[in-house]
């Protein structure tokens, strides 16, 4: 496997950095001021995305983008540093149509909606027009077993009828958004169906603003509010018709499944570019800080919290490269793949923490303010350990698989172990 970069993607990611280096930056102070101020989205961010567009910056994350529909197709090993490049800004993915939880979205929709589906949801979706957001995790039970989900539909007469209780929805409270993709308990089953627990969910499209559905609270996150929303919602008796469910009746586990392993790739790659600014930020803070007669770069501890921070970022990057290329090969089966995307997110979450952590403490007390990224570097880091399941999850996802490999071997190790009556009689070579 080669993870040198190809062509295309380097061509790319330079543009993209020169793009980001051109427009955006020096539009942040002026995005955090309109969101202060209460004004979100800023007014420039639509010239910022018909420019992107216009330069072929555009739905770069799905493999499966068609020729009639806008973007740039790549698959997720060439998309994977751009996704890094992104990250460093975080709200420069909306400016190229790739912010989470939409990317998610359009890759459900891309693959099971029906034509109906696709031109009222997905079309405006790819086009910019509209934003999204994706209801699972619940309140009142442990949402890192999807089987736990409380929240029902049930169909009655012509229409789905969905109760129950989201939170942590990140999106909803974007002024945009006009699409909420609900996982839900399905009532009943069909005859003759499989009634197994991962065979009783289903995904409804449910338009924003449906009569019964309520967003109750935009939930800050380690004290920090995202202005497109984190938010609590409410379902009560609300309905929609029946060509609302998307894919199959009883499909939705293994729809939610296949969505995650692309996103968790592009949340570990936006990871690594957080990292990696954090990493120049705090190498360039000790190069001009000066305590106690030296500046902080001759400190040996300094130094070490540089060089460990160097190693597990790149070391990090390679395991998600790895996991992208699978993806692209499709050669893995889904236990295997399953474990990959599992370690990545584990690998991300505690590398984003450690490094930002570290990059904070060599800024001192700046750290903890709002006059550098990395206070929300960090936050994002500490939530990533229980966004998309929890560590510990992954960890035992990641432990199950070499587990049935062990089990597989059946003693193939025997021969590794050498006992008394081995050291008295050793084979004979000839």
């Amino acid at each position: 496997m080669d993870f040198n970069h190809s062509s295309r993607a380097l061509a790319l990611r330079q543009q993209l950095e020169a793009f980001m280096q051109q427009y955006l930056l020096p539009y942040n102070a002026a995005w955090h001021r309109s969101v202060l101020e209460g004004i979100y989205p800023p007014p420039f961010l639509e010239d910022l995305k018909a420019l992107a567009r216009e330069e072929g910056l555009w739905n770069l994350f799905l493999p499966g983008l068609q020729e009639d529909e806008p973007g740039t197709c790549l698959g997720h090993l060439d998309y994977a540093p751009l996704a890094e490049t992104m990250g460093r800004l975080p709200w420069a993915a909306e400016v190229f149509n790739c912010s989470a939880p939409d990317t998610g979205n359009m890759e459900l929709l891309h693959r099971f909606a029906t034509p109906e589906q696709r031109v009222q949801w997905l079309v405006p979706l790819l086009e910019g027009r509209i934003r999204s957001a994706f209801a699972m995790s619940e309140p009142d039970v442990a949402s890192s077993d999807p089987t736990n989900l409380q929240t029902t539909v049930r169909r009655e007469g012509g229409q789905l009828v969905l109760n129950g209780r989201k939170w942590f929805i990140t999106g909803a409270a974007h002024p945009n958004c006009r699409l909420l993709v609900v996982m839900c308990r399905n009532v009943e089953v069909e005859p003759g169906q499989d009634a197994s627990a991962h065979h009783r969910h289903s995904m409804v499209l449910l338009p924003m603003g449906t009569p019964g559905l309520e967003v109750l609270r935009n939930i800050s996150v380690v004290h920090h509010y995202a202005p497109e929303g984190h938010c609590e919602i409410l379902l009560r008796d609300v309905r929609v018709p029946l060509d609302h469910l998307l894919g199959g009746w009883g499909e939705g586990f293994a729809m939610a499944q296949a969505r995650l392993g692309p996103g968790r790739v592009h949340h570990c790659m936006r990871t690594i570019g957080q990292c990696e600014l954090a990493l120049e930020l705090a190498t360039e803070r000790t190069l001009e800080r000066h305590a106690f007669g030296k500046y902080l770069a001759d400190f040996s501890n300094v130094q070490e919290w540089i060089a460990e921070s160097r190693i597990e970022i790149d070391q990090a990057r390679l395991l998600i490269l790895h996991a992208a290329w699978a993806l692209d090969e499709g050669k893995d089966d889904a236990a295997q793949l399953r474990t990959r995307v599992a370690a990545i997110k584990v690998v991300a979450a505690r590398l984003q923490t450690r490094v930002v952590d570290r990059a904070m403490q060599a800024f001192g007390a700046m750290g903890l303010s709002p006059d550098t990224p990395l206070a929300y570097f960090w936050t994002w880091g500490r939530a990533l350990h229980l966004m998309d399941g929890p560590d510990e999850v992954h960890l035992r996802t990641v432990a199950r698989h070499e587990l049935a490999q062990a089990k597989a071997r059946a003693g193939s190790t025997a021969a590794y172990f050498t006992t008394p009556e081995q050291l008295q009689a050793p084979p004979r070579i000839r």
